[in-house]
């Protein structure tokens, strides 16, 4: 297990620096590397990645096909927040969030609200603003709304996700869902004033004849 080399790693950094062999204020800085909340984003999605993956071959290609599976994740996500893996129970109430956004909607997945008392609000993970990358290792980047929601009602027991947090983007998505609403709704309000107008003008006219 990863976490469990990290571990031994840092483990063995500080005995190095009992030692007092290697300058104590690179150590020092390894093992800050090594506890960082970016290297145990990187940890938990290669991990993912490696139960995920299904590679013929040996263990060396399964090893590379999950590091670069890994990389592109986090190269998406260049300018965002790094990729999390976050694990919910599938329970009978549901898992306790919305998703909004699709590629019919020319936009990616996004949670758009974490119900209150829910299974993700009581398990803390998730976050709204979170973008959808993938779904018990099947991606959902650049699919239709339907797809990601289909996945989602699939999973049994437990739910992966991989997600990050880009709440700029989905400020600017609900921003334009509100515009098109709002004309939509002015469009009704035209069409009822039309049917008004013509309802009244029929009325005049049978009133004169």
């Amino acid at each position: 297990c990863l976490q469990i080399d990290v571990a031994r790693a840092i483990e063995l950094l500080e005995k190095l620096q009992e030692s007092g062999d290697v300058p104590g204020h690179k150590l020092q800085s390894l093992k800050k590397v090594l506890q960082s909340e970016f290297c145990t984003a990187i940890r938990e999605v290669y991990q993912y990645m490696h139960e995920t993956i299904t590679v013929n071959g040996c263990p060396e290609y399964q090893a590379r096909a999950t590091a670069k599976a890994t990389v592109a994740a986090f190269a998406a996500s260049e300018g965002h927040s790094h990729p999390r893996v976050v694990e919910l129970p599938k329970t009978e109430e549901g898992l306790g969030f919305n998703v909004m956004g699709g590629k019919e909607q020319n936009s990616p997945i996004y949670i758009s609200r974490i119900i209150p008392g829910g299974v993700a609000e009581r398990h803390g993970g998730l976050k709204r603003g979170d973008q959808l990358l993938s779904v018990n290792g099947v991606s959902v980047e650049g699919e239709h709304h339907e797809k990601a929601v289909e996945l989602l009602k699939a999973a049994k027991d437990s739910v992966k996700l991989v997600v990050r947090y880009t709440p700029k983007v989905l400020e600017e998505m609900e921003a334009r869902f509100e515009k098109l609403r709002t004309a939509r709704r002015r469009q009704q309000q035209q069409l009822l004033m039309q049917q008004q107008q013509q309802q009244n003008l029929s009325s005049q006219q049978n009133h004169m004849s």
